[in-house]
């Protein structure tokens, strides 16, 4: 847990635990989000912290499987704040009366307060929220008032106001619940005493610092994509030590339109010439022939990334450390305790490279989300047009192209994915999106071309919304947009007679097709 003064958030499995933790964020508060067996585990640090959020969850108190708050916890001196789940576990913990809903019910709703809590400072006597109905607390524990109710007369807060302990039936971490951010910035503001700003540029400051004293006069790889994160991961290092790291890109043969030679140009100058180009195109599409399997072709990718990496690194010297571009995301999702940890990107992480060659791992973005990624590299001078390029998969457009990868077939994916990405550009549509690309499928379909019918592939074209990729919407782009990307697709790309625009959100589909 950091030494900055920091609010911990205790993630019971909800949906909006890192909504949580953002807000905070955005408040200026330096927030870190645990599942509750690490925040068990770890009972006396918490007397460090400023204050501490439980999240809301699926479970019921009720039930014997349901991960129940230590005692130990609620015995420390800090600020607490409970939500939904967290509520009634605070309840349950200090010996409140909790109650099973007849039925689960979510949605808007009118509460009134009762009294004066310092949670609800500068909020109206009755305001909308996005309430959680289930289990509810019928009887607050010794020492907390009501400060809350719904229209239904159920408890919507309560309050310890001697021992800063909150706890909300609803979410305020929501936009539904209206002034959700003014309760969480009393409660960080008021409650916990947080008045220090955590900003991007003490971030800077601070990490070149701590990078500085980590390596010494030891020597440093990168590698870099040209993507977001291992730029910012780079620029930060390279702020640190200088010419002490090397940055290694790989051309995997599967980038996008001119994208290789666009990349070494910039990560040339960003890096000041520290930067070592590798052209393995011929090695990877050597590998990837004949090969439809989505997972085989990760994995051949994968391999061929750390064989080629590893010639890279041993013909340019000794190295002591690997950086890679880690984020706050990638760490939380493979502790959540919503299921088994998953693994995390290939794209962010060089899986297996570290312990192959010896390398001990610096990871400066590991405590930032993307858009906090964005405003470090801002402020490190990285050019917009570089911050602001849409994510790409690491495996690039083999798993946008469908099917067998084959020169042939990629430079159609390349030049349709050229077309669509141009189109929105021309019609001020790029950075309303959060990613966008094109994929090619591997059937034929019929069409008419002049007085010929063609059998020939379809592009299907994918653009989502999203903060942070964990969920996403299709973007509503305007139809005149689409219909030139589609008329000039078929016209330009011979070999292309049909374009699809993919409606799916997220879940149930994912944001790639493989």
């Amino acid at each position: 847990m950091s030494d900055r003064p920091t609010v911990l958030v205790v993630d019971f499995g909800s949906q909006y635990s890192q909504l949580i933790t953002r807000r905070l964020r955005e408040l200026g508060v330096f927030s870190e989000m645990v599942p509750p067996w690490d925040a068990q585990g770890r009972a006396e640090e918490i007397d460090r912290l400023s204050g501490v959020i439980l999240s809301g969850g699926p479970a019921s108190v009720k039930e014997a499987e349901a991960p129940h708050l230590a005692p130990r916890l609620l015995e420390r001196k800090v600020p607490m704040l409970g939500i939904c789940y967290g509520m009634q576990l605070i309840s349950e913990a200090l010996g409140g009366s909790v109650g099973g809903g007849e039925r689960r019910e979510y949605g808007q709703e009118e509460i009134s307060l009762e009294g004066e809590a310092e949670l609800f400072a500068g909020t109206p006597r009755s305001q909308q929220v996005w309430m959680s109905h289930g289990d509810h607390v019928e009887e607050p524990p010794r020492g907390f008032a009501v400060v809350a109710r719904s229209t239904s007369g159920t408890v919507a807060a309560i309050a310890d106001e001697k021992r800063r302990i909150y706890a909300l039936q609803f979410h305020p971490e929501v936009t539904h619940t209206e002034f959700g951010m003014q309760m969480l910035e009393n409660f960080v503001r008021r409650s916990c005493g947080v008045d220090e700003a955590w900003n991007r540029g003490s971030f800077v400051d601070a990490e070149i610092a701590r990078i500085r004293e980590i390596v010494g006069d030891r020597r440093v790889l990168c590698a870099v994509s040209g993507g977001v994160d291992s730029t910012v991961a780079a620029t930060l290092v390279e702020k640190a030590v200088g010419e002490q790291l090397l940055a290694v890109f790989v051309d995997n043969g599967l980038l996008r339109h001119n994208e290789a030679p666009q990349v070494r140009a910039m990560l040339g100058e960003l890096l000041h010439g520290n930067v070592v180009a590798v052209d393995a195109s011929d090695l990877f599409l050597s590998r990837l022939a004949g090969v439809t399997d989505p997972e085989e072709k990760r994995r051949i990718i994968g391999h061929t990334f750390i064989d080629v990496f590893e010639k890279a690194s041993q013909e340019n010297g000794d190295f002591d450390y690997l950086v890679q571009g880690t984020l706050y995301p990638d760490r939380i999702e493979s502790l959540s305790v919503r299921g088994p940890s998953h693994v995390i990107k290939t794209h962010h992480n060089v899986g297996g490279l570290p312990d192959r060659l010896g390398f001990e791992l610096i990871e400066p973005l590991a405590e930032l989300f993307k858009d906090e990624v964005r405003a470090v590299g801002k402020e490190l001078g990285i050019p917009a047009e570089m911050l602001n390029r849409h994510p790409f998969p690491g495996p690039g457009l083999a798993v946008r192209c469908l099917g067998e990868v084959t020169p042939e077939r990629l430079e159609l994916l390349r030049a349709a994915d050229n077309i669509f990405i141009e189109e929105l550009r021309n019609g001020d549509q790029y950075d309303r999106v959060w990613q966008a690309g094109a994929v090619l499928l591997p059937i034929e379909s019929v069409g008419v071309m002049g007085d010929q019918r063609t059998y020939q592939s379809p592009i299907a074209l994918r653009a989502v919304t999203s903060k942070d990729a964990m969920t996403a919407d299709w973007a509503r782009l305007p139809h005149e947009v689409l219909a030139r990307i589609s008329s000039r697709v078929v016209r330009e790309v011979d070999g292309i007679n049909r374009v699809v625009y993919d409606i799916s959100s997220k879940p149930p589909a994912t944001i790639g097709w493989e």
